[in-house]
């Protein structure tokens, strides 16, 4: 009987560190999705990020890029990622860092959180400066032959859950919260309140000759606001951060 007592013990044991190594093993897979995105992202290579996602059909794909609205459809979502342009000059640097993730214990979904610090620059042709407010521009002392310089420094939070899908994990729901924005000649304390006004303009990016492009119309308004930086208020945790639990019923989605 004690015999048996220990072979079913440690048998408990070996199930227990399975299910551990899994998870954890999981979590590098879970994350290595997202800094794939991020390294694509900052080279325009869209289409090799559409697969990062679920499948078409999957229920409650979403994505919020802005305060403006989410996208609830799975062509819609993907519209984001389609015809962006990399005109010369153009250059995306976002690196993200700090990543907070949970896996589920049943080992179907999974959330993460991270931070990301970058910048974002180009060019723009005169004749299409207008779209956006003038100071998202570089002073125009700062021309680049004939063009006008948008430089920027730029700080936001990103929140995801990962569906597992054919034991492979997909990004399932997506959001951007933009935390503080500056141009290079200018800090953020003193942008903000510009920044304002530009945030709820739902830029999707500069395009070719820094034509502004803006967001594709969102499927419903925004429900969840991310708190931009603004020196008039205390700040505050937009989501909340990814904790153990056992299924996603557990947990609010972003």
């Amino acid at each position: 009987m004690a015999s048996q007592n220990r072979s079913t013990d440690l048998e408990a044991r070996i199930v227990a560190a399975e299910r551990l190594a899994q998870r954890a093993y999981d979590r590098g897979a879970v994350e290595n999705v997202f800094s794939r995105y991020m390294h694509l992202h900052n080279v325009f290579q869209d289409e090799q990020i559409k697969p990062l996602w679920v499948s078409r059909g999957t229920p409650g794909i979403h994505a919020q890029y802005t305060n403006v609205g989410v996208y609830t459809d799975y062509d819609s979502v993907m519209a984001y990622h389609t015809g962006r342009p990399a005109p010369p000059g153009k250059l995306i640097l976002h690196e993200t860092t700090t990543p907070l993730i949970e896996v589920a214990e049943d080992g179907e979904t999974a959330q993460g959180f991270w931070l990301m610090a970058g910048v974002e620059s180009g060019l723009s042709d005169p004749a299409n400066v207008g779209a956006m407010p003038e100071d998202l521009y570089e002073p125009e002392d700062k021309n680049v032959d004939g063009k006008r310089v948008w430089a920027h420094w730029v700080w936001c939070q990103y929140a995801l859950d990962f569906l597992k899908q054919d034991g492979q994990w997909k990004i399932w729901h997506f959001r951007c919260l933009e935390v503080a924005r500056a141009p290079y000649s200018e800090n953020w304390i003193t942008f903000a309140s510009k920044n304002q006004v530009a945030f709820e303009k739902d830029l999707a990016y500069f395009g070719e000759d820094g034509k502004a492009v803006f967001m594709p119309k969102p499927d419903r308004p925004a429900q969840k606001t991310a708190d931009i930086y603004s020196p008039n208020r205390s700040r505050k945790l937009d989501v909340p951060l990814p904790r153990p639990y056992k299924m996603f019923s557990e947990v609010e989605e972003y």
